[in-house]
């Protein structure tokens, strides 16, 4: 049980901080600013639902890229490790998204559903949350452990449909320095995460190197 409880636990924590619903937040209310808020409820919804979906296809579907490109899952640590730790960088340094927003361009990306992109991919599901999904379930070695990697994914994108649903009420309470307290707090905790996941990988593959010596 104490192993099941510490693996949720892990899954949870990193996958709440690399989708990061409050970091989305100020970005979400701008590019449905034009928006009342039924179709806001809606657009965070299918866009939460779009995200949970792609991140269960990966999950699944990741040890099939593995064999299929030769990828050991140790370099995919590797290097997932260090994706987590730029985007904890970036979200330590309070930058929300590197995305520059105009009146045109909310414009069109709402004509081609922006539900779908640029919200769901990749600012909620980005490679971060890709990456992090394939490894924890490569990680799960039994049925529970796989059934609790789905079950935090659902949990996370509900979570963020609640967080964006009533963005504006949050983005006003929590207010412009909130956001990016909790931003800071997010992107700590993310490179704490990158560096357990960087050396767990880096480890087996020197423990190889050294036996083949």
């Amino acid at each position: 049980m104490e192993i099941y409880l510490s693996f949720t636990l892990l899954c949870f924590t990193s996958f709440i901080t690399l989708m990061n619903p409050l970091g989305i937040m100020p970005v979400f209310m701008t590019m449905t600013e034009s928006l009342n808020q039924e179709e806001r409820r809606q657009t965070a919804k299918k866009a939460n639902i779009v995200a949970a979906l792609t991140l269960i296809a990966f999950a699944f579907s990741g040890q099939l890229l593995f064999r299929f490109f030769g990828i050991s899952v140790n370099a995919f640590r590797m290097v997932g490790g260090m994706i987590f730790f730029m985007m904890g960088w970036d979200m330590l340094n309070a930058r929300l998204v590197k995305v520059k927003m105009t009146k045109k361009s909310v414009k069109k990306e709402y004509v081609n559903d922006i539900s779908v992109t640029p919200l769901a991919i990749p600012m909620i599901c980005g490679p971060g949350a890709i990456t992090n999904a394939i490894v924890l379930m490569e990680d799960a070695q039994t049925f529970n452990m796989k059934a609790i990697v789905i079950g935090v994914i659902c949990l996370v994108c509900f979570l963020g449909y609640l967080v964006l649903w009533s963005s504006g009420k949050l983005t006003i309470w929590l207010g412009e320095t909130g956001n990016k307290i909790m931003m800071r707090l997010m992107g700590l905790i993310m490179m704490v995460i990158a560096v357990e996941f960087f050396f767990s990988g880096l480890k087996p593959i020197l423990i190889d190197i050294i036996r083949g010596a």
